[in-house]
């Protein structure tokens, strides 16, 4: 038998528990007798979790008043549900790291995430859109690699007809559940407010390459016209978002301007380009290849 619970209320039966005693994951997954990353699925609400690991999660059967449906085992397949149980493919749960922090800040920028339910079906994907003239060997030869590393996930690659636009993108439902329990909501960026999480601002090292991420989707490095300087740009429409940028960049003793038209942000002086180069750097072939052209 298999629990639906109310939004939440499974991550917050498995958090309280594992907290309440003290436990690891591995710890708590020899308690309840199963695979870690399986546990993993259940905390972030990827799968229902089965009657008879509920029942040693809440002996005093708190959290029975949160449950909404009961399942039998094969539901998902014999019924063709929205929770299919058979037929979720495991993907690894990665820990708070530098990796995902890079991984974070390019989908702030260029990606998204999308969850799509009906009668019987559901569509749950992220997709890294960039242009296929300039974008095409960052996304392919790093974002793409980077993705399978971190959740273990085979990323399709695309390309948009008549377009010049490429893209990356992963199927999972439990991907798109997991990112959305770290502050990444399916769906519109701009209306959702789409912000950097603070696990990511209260770590230097994670803010560092969140900031990378960010600037290799929607930053653009150019030399002034006729002039002997350059200029750094980061450009977003999310006003949440330009105010973290700007703000994080501070913190890191970044100097920016002042947000214009409430989606430009620069970096002019030649020193805080030095420090943004230094302490941040690019991954992007298309701007690190600018970098290494004018020398600077």
């Amino acid at each position: 038998m298999r629990l639906l619970f109310k939004k939440g209320k499974q991550r917050e039966l498995i958090k309280r528990f594992k907290e309440n005693n003290k436990l690891s994951w591995k710890q708590l997954s020899k308690i309840l007798n199963s695979k870690e990353s399986k546990l993993k699925t259940y905390y972030y609400e990827a799968s229902l979790v089965p009657d008879s690991i509920y029942k040693r999660l809440d002996k005093n059967k708190e959290f029975k008043k949160y449950i909404i449906q009961k399942y039998q085992n094969n539901w998902g397949q014999s019924k063709g549900g929205t929770i299919s149980l058979g037929n979720t493919k495991e993907i690894n749960f990665p820990k708070e790291s530098k990796e995902f922090a890079e991984f974070y800040g390019i989908m702030l920028g260029d990606g998204n995430s999308n969850k799509t339910k009906a009668y019987k079906i559901g569509t749950y994907s992220i997709r890294i859109v960039g242009d296929s003239r300039y974008d095409q060997d960052y996304l392919i030869n790093y974002v793409k690699p980077l993705i399978e590393s971190l959740f273990n996930i085979r990323v399709r690659i695309g390309k948009f007809k008549n377009q010049n636009a490429c893209f990356i993108e992963a199927h999972s439902s439990q991907l798109v559940n997991f990112l959305e329990n770290k502050g990444f909501k399916p769906g519109n960026k701009i209306k959702n407010q789409l912000e950097i999480p603070l696990w990511i601002k209260q770590n230097s090292s994670f803010l560092k390459v969140c900031l990378r991420g960010l600037y290799d989707t929607d930053g653009s490095i150019y030399k002034l016209t006729n002039q002997n300087s350059y200029q750094i740009n980061f450009c977003n429409k999310n006003p949440v978002l330009m105010e973290d940028v700007r703000n994080s960049l501070i913190n890191l003793r970044i100097f920016p301007s002042k947000i214009s038209k409430e989606k430009d942000l620069y970096i002019t002086k030649k020193e805080e380009i030095t420090k943004f180069l230094k302490l941040i750097e690019f991954r992007n072939s298309k701007h690190f290849n600018k970098v290494k052209m004018w020398n600077l």
